[in-house]
């Protein structure tokens, strides 16, 4: 088997120490950083989160995926830093002022990154002008907001209207999601998308970069 391939379909097992020593003979052998990153890590990253999606794999999976990519990427990321190589795109996410609950977050979190996102994971319980602040600061160009309660919904809102009083309407997008919230919701405070779940939070980001590119 191609030692790339060979990477994917141990990430999918979560076989993290394997992982690793595959990466570091891809390496030996001169395969690309870039291409250890593409068709390694985030193609084994990409089936699980397709997994997820059809409920074929549950959060313990993935979370255990999640152990091998980063295994890899510790490996990877000071030579693609060296090459320049950018990342599909810088995020600021977390979970909003009021809000505690992290566990949805923190699978987005995971999944972005497997996707190749650079992501500032900001946390829980965040106010509005500390998300805006972050993403101003780090250059990102979207901004994901996790709510589980109804009460910390209108946050989101805050979020969005701040987004629009600083003049960054366009360059910097809001995504929402969490287990009350809607594409309804999102229309409604002038969100830029919603992702109902982690992998299709994946999408939507993937879509909102590639928009604004």
């Amino acid at each position: 088997m191609d030692i790339l391939k060979e990477i994917a379909a141990s990430l999918e097992r979560g076989e993290d120490d394997r992982v690793a020593g595959l990466v570091r003979q891809a390496l030996e052998e001169r395969c690309a950083p870039l291409d250890i990153l593409h068709r390694g890590l985030i193609a084994g990253m990409d089936v699980v989160g397709e997994q997820f999606r059809k409920r074929e794999i549950f959060l313990p999976d993935v979370l255990i995926a999640a152990r091998g990519m980063n295994a890899g990427l510790d490996l990877l990321k000071p030579l693609l830093a060296q090459e320049g190589v950018p990342s599909a795109g810088r995020i600021v996410l977390g979970s909003v002022h009021g809000d505690l609950h992290d566990i949805g977050k923190n699978l987005v979190a995971i999944m972005l990154k497997g996707a190749g996102f650079d992501v500032l994971d900001l946390g829980a319980d965040v106010p509005a002008q500390r998300f805006v602040d972050a993403a101003q600061e780090h250059g990102a160009t979207v901004i994901g907001l996790s709510a589980l309660l109804t009460t910390t919904m209108p946050v989101m809102k805050e979020v969005v209207d701040l987004v629009r009083a600083r003049g960054l309407t366009g360059r910097v997008k809001v995504i929402v999601g969490g287990a009350p919230v809607s594409e309804a919701w999102a229309r409604e405070i002038g969100a830029d998308a919603h992702g109902y779940d982690a992998a299709n939070a994946v999408e939507r980001v993937r879509a909102l970069v590639a928009a604004g590119a």
